[in-house]
């Protein structure tokens, strides 16, 4: 006896509904929900030469060639005019970093370093000293060290051609250095403001009333993603206040009902909070086929006519008869996995039948498509 396997849809809403109503609610942390605004990483950029590569560089790219010629006039080294090196074991890159809250002054950070030319492989390669700049401008880390590439790219003498994954991009683990420190303003005031991750009254309105139980008349509501919070006293009063306030824990409220639908994958994820209404839903399958049989037609012989080929179609039409269904109000995500499967639709024609039932009004859910 067969089993029918079910779908990677059925696996994922029954994985969504155990985690629903299976398992009893618990309090959160406060510091899973958001953040003290100022606390946030800063992006670095930066441009630099990668050198030492076997001869998978930019060749003679204007860009790479300009960058070591700047690269090596540091060292009092001129190149002649009109000498234009190629540079097969160079390439010019992009390197990226952030740079996290309270970070000082010779710490290290990692970087990633990306080729912006016609790089093939940056294996092997050494970044030179180069400087990250943040977005205002301002040198805040260098940057210099050994390349960990994750990727392989193999050429043959044929022409046919390797790639594993990224050859042309890798990371230097700790190979910047901070240089300058970012001034978050945590000092500074007499509050501190508490953003969520997502705005929701309910979650915010919860998330105050456990800091004022905890420290009374303490936090009050800015608006739905922001609490507001009185502190004062030096650095090391601040610290101790945030972490009792990260580590009190709250109730998170029921997100709103969703239906989050991805259009080029055909991925359809449905929240525990979506409900559906009494509606009669029929779904059509139109198979059209065409068939091609093609006839060669010879001439009689000494008529000095020419072969030709003649085409012969077939286009057939199959429609696939569906009963129509009736969907019951549904009260759990459970139910409405069950009428989905009844069904028998796949993940293509269930977005189109979701967003029918949003349109008629019978799905209290928003539909959302990525």
């Amino acid at each position: 006896m067969t089993q029918r396997r079910p779908s990677p849809f059925t696996l994922i809403a029954l994985l969504l509904a155990s985690f629903a109503f299976a398992a009893p609610a618990q309090a959160e942390r406060i510091k899973d929900m958001g953040q003290f605004q100022g606390l946030r990483a800063n992006q670095l950029t930066g441009y630099g030469i990668v050198v030492g590569l076997a001869g998978t560089g930019d060749d003679s790219l204007d860009y790479s060639t300009l960058g070591m010629k700047g690269a090596v006039s540091r060292f009092g080294l001129t190149l002649p005019p009109g000498v234009n090196p190629a540079l097969k074991n160079a390439a010019a890159v992009m390197i990226t970093a952030e740079l996290p809250p309270f970070a000082k002054p010779g710490q290290r950070l990692d970087v990633t370093v990306s080729a912006m030319g016609k790089a093939k492989s940056l294996r092997g390669g050494t970044l030179v000293l180069a400087p990250l700049y943040g977005a205002d401008g301002q040198i805040y880390a260098m940057v210099q060290g050994n390349l960990v590439i994750g990727g392989l790219g193999v050429d043959a003498a044929d022409g046919s051609k390797l790639t594993v994954n990224v050859p042309s991009s890798g990371r230097i683990a700790g190979g910047a250095t901070v240089e300058r420190a970012v001034d978050t303003g945590f000092a500074n005031g007499d509050w501190l403001t508490f953003n969520l991750h997502q705005f929701d009254a309910t979650n915010a309105k919860r998330v105050a009333d456990a800091i004022n139980a905890a420290l009374p008349g303490t936090a009050s509501m800015i608006d739905g993603a922001s609490i507001a919070i009185r502190a004062g006293g030096n650095g090391d009063q601040r610290m101790r206040l945030m972490s009792q306030i990260e580590n009190l824990g709250v109730q998170r409220a029921e997100p709103p009902a969703k239906v989050i639908v991805n259009a080029r994958t055909g991925t359809v994820v449905i929240n525990g909070a979506v409900r559906v209404g009494t509606a009669a839903v029929t779904q059509g399958k139109l198979t059209v086929s065409i068939k091609e049989s093609p006839t060669v037609v010879q001439p009689a012989p000494f008529s000095r006519g020419q072969t030709a080929v003649e085409q012969s179609s077939d286009i057939s039409v199959d429609e696939e008869y569906r009963p129509v269904m009736l969907v019951k109000p549904t009260a759990s995500l459970s139910e409405l996995v069950d009428a989905i499967n009844r069904m028998g639709v796949p993940p293509g024609d269930l977005v189109a039948i979701l967003e029918a039932l949003s349109q008629a009004g019978a799905l209290t859910a928003e539909l959302v498509i990525i």
